[in-house]
């Protein structure tokens, strides 16, 4: 696909400074900070881009307009300071940007209570005369609106839309590189987890139209290679997931393991959440309370899962550097490529938050399988979890363009809560011990039917082959295993009963 060169736009940012602050500040730095826009934006904000200047104010800002290629005004309440004639310097800006022909982007914050100043009042009957303008009602819409706005000017003016990195079409792919077995199972997951109206059958060309995983031509999105690819590290070759077990508490050599693990999305998550699981020390207690022994981890598998999926759900995917997962005697370290989104809210994402996703078509194909929850509720349970386990709270980091969450373990000798009764092995497998990886395969194998049952106890032994990739002998093996130590039952007859899950870890 042919794609414009487009030169870099500078924006003007037009507001009152008091009322704006926040929002102005957001808009620089996220706009500095994108991979897409930064490549074709670049802003002007008076109060971070002007130095002291022995010239007026109202002269150094008319100037700066008249350099700028895009006026962008936000609308508030207020109407800030007058001058001489009684005009704001934002009413200034817009008359100007007016007389230079420029585009004007106008933004109305029209959520607050308070009532506007009658000025302000006459300032937006006198643009809403001359174009249309957005009406938002609080500041997270507004920035949206904003973000919408600049993808439609690049459109408007020939250029490649760049967006999202997710919702932009792989370069040169096809549907030739997408795995319909990849997707089938995709839907038989999602059917199950999230009652998916799509059935199985349907052919992929469609499954990718649904959730918007291909453009107007059929190409399929960064997304959906990333999601169903046959070999999505062929387009993406930093996109894989790298594991490593440290032997002390600091980094330095000899390593006890090192893994790369690639793949889709869905196989990178499973993969190293398993590397970390066999690792950590995992219990196994008596049966006093019923049929089935209760186990667990050093650190909860959800704590483990979540920490792993959230990193690969948010990372930033046209960075160079991977995911890292790096497991150390006291703790569990996810480092993953990218900041959060500007709207999220770092301190607060320990309790209930509101989910801002970097990548919005990935977070929702994992939405819809069960990976992650769309209400960001995902890292509040893990450290929920962490408490109640009595792990330390996990920490919280984002420096240099990266992301890291740090998920504590207990002090060697102390690590597990047990139980009177409850015994404490260490799982460390030897990596080239093929007994030991062919029964981390069938673990594997034995959740992802427990998982799919849970969601769906009509479920076949077809439907359930088809999923997994294996024949339908082998699943009728795994289920009677999990028949015999007590963690799946069948209710009634073979035809109209169905399936009851007992206890949702095989180990």
């Amino acid at each position: 696909m042919d794609r414009a060169i487009v030169e870099m736009k500078r924006i003007f940012i037009s507001s009152v400074q008091k009322e704006f602050a926040e929002i102005r500040k957001l808009l620089k730095r996220y706009i500095s900070k994108n991979p897409a826009y930064r490549r074709l934006f670049d802003t002007f904000v008076f109060e971070e881009d002007v130095v002291a200047k022995d010239r007026r104010a109202d002269e150094v800002y008319l100037d700066e307009l008249a350099r700028c290629d895009v006026y962008l005004c936000l609308v508030g309440r207020e109407y800030g300071f007058e001058d001489a004639d009684g005009v704001s310097p934002t009413e200034r800006e817009f008359d100007e940007a007016t007389r230079l022909g420029l585009p004007r982007l106008v933004f109305v914050l029209d959520g607050t209570a308070s009532p506007r100043h009658p000025k302000e009042t006459a300032f937006l009957s006198k643009i809403s005369s001359s174009l249309v303008r957005a009406k938002c009602p609080d500041a997270a819409s507004l920035v949206m609106e904003i973000y919408a706005a600049l993808d439609g000017l690049l459109v408007e003016q020939g250029a490649y839309r760049m967006g999202p990195f997710d919702a932009s079409p792989c370069d040169g792919a096809t549907m030739k590189d997408v795995s319909k077995a990849k997707i089938r199972e995709f839907l038989l997951l999602a059917k199950m987890k999230r009652q998916l109206p799509l059935a199985v059958s349907t052919p992929a060309e469609k499954v990718l139209a649904h959730f918007h995983l291909a453009d107007e031509t059929g190409t399929p999105l960064n997304s959906a290679i990333l999601l169903f690819g046959r070999d999505p590290q062929k387009w993406f070759p930093t996109s894989h997931v790298m594991c490593v077990e440290w032997p002390t508490e600091r980094r330095g050599k000899p390593i006890k393991d090192h893994r790369i693990f690639s793949g889709t999305l869905f196989d990178m998550a499973d993969a190293a959440t398993s590397f970390v699981l066999d690792k950590l020390e995992h219990w196994i207690g008596v049966r006093n309370d019923g049929a089935v022994a209760p186990t667990g981890y050093d650190i909860p598998r959800f704590v483990v899962a979540e920490a792993i999926v959230n990193g690969i759900a948010h990372r930033d995917y046209s960075n160079t550097g991977s995911l890292q997962v790096e497991l150390f005697p006291d703790r569990l370290v996810v480092m993953s490529p990218g900041a959060p989104h500007p709207l999220t809210d770092v301190s607060t994402l320990d309790r209930t938050h509101k989910s801002y996703p970097v990548n919005p078509l990935i977070a929702d194909a994992l939405y819809q399988t069960g990976h992650i929850e769309r209400l960001g509720t995902g890292l509040e349970e893990l450290f929920e979890q962490c408490r109640a386990a009595g792990l330390p709270k996990p920490r919280i980091e984002v420096f240099r363009g990266e992301f890291r969450l740090t998920i504590f373990r207990k002090p060697k000798g102390g690590r597990v809560q047990t139980k009177p009764g409850q015994k404490i092995r260490s799982e460390k497998p030897d990596s080239g011990d093929s007994q030991k990886s062919s029964q981390k395969s069938s673990q594997k194998s034995s959740q992802k039917i427990l998982d799919a049952i849970s969601g769906n106890p009509d479920i076949t032994t077809k439907e359930l082959a088809e999923m997994l990739g294996i024949t339908r002998r082998a699943v009728a093996k795994h289920m009677a295993a999990l028949q015999s130590s007590g963690l799946l039952r069948r209710v009634g007859p073979d035809k109209g009963g169905h399936w009851e899950v007992i206890a949702t870890s095989p180990q």
